[in-house]
């Protein structure tokens, strides 16, 4: 065993493989999108899941003030996204959106696309817990998903 440090805790955490997510939410007109591989499903019933933003993160205010967002679970296809809104000064010039029912946007070709309400947040240590009811859903059987391991997008 090693001590725990953040260099041996995020090396350790990197051996988990995920499925990546870019999160949005829309203000004022204004699109703000993040990379989260922070993401997991949480009730049943209610359909509710979970992801965490880091309290450092660009525009987490847009976020911690949304009452609606999207999550898009991206496609193995989609790996340049998932890069462009991993900075911290995401370009969204050459990204189609699509408008959702409730007042979100959407990534087209992703695995799956889900449209929420935030209904509640929980800060823990440098993150915020962002906690959602699922509105409306969509998925899509012939895409293989992105996925991150060992600090690389397979």
């Amino acid at each position: 065993m090693r001590k725990v440090n953040i260099k041996n805790f995020k090396k350790t955490l990197s051996k988990f493989s995920t499925g990546i997510t870019v999160v949005c939410v829309k203000s004022n007109n204004f699109i703000h999108g993040k990379t989260v591989n922070s993401f997991n499903s949480l009730s049943l019933n209610p359909p509710m899941v979970l992801f965490s933003l880091g309290n450092y993160s660009s525009s987490i205010s847009k976020f911690t003030k949304t009452k609606y967002l999207s999550i898009n679970i991206l496609s193995s296809k989609q790996k340049r996204i998932s890069e462009n809104f991993a900075s911290s000064s995401p370009k969204l010039k050459n990204i189609k959106f699509l408008d959702g029912k409730n007042k979100t946007v959407i990534l087209p070709n992703c695995i799956a696309n889900l449209e929420c309400k935030l209904i509640d947040k929980i800060k823990k240590g440098d993150h915020i817990i962002f906690i959602c009811k699922i509105l409306e859903l969509q998925s899509n059987d012939k895409l293989k998903p992105l996925v991150y391991f060992n600090s690389k997008y397979f």
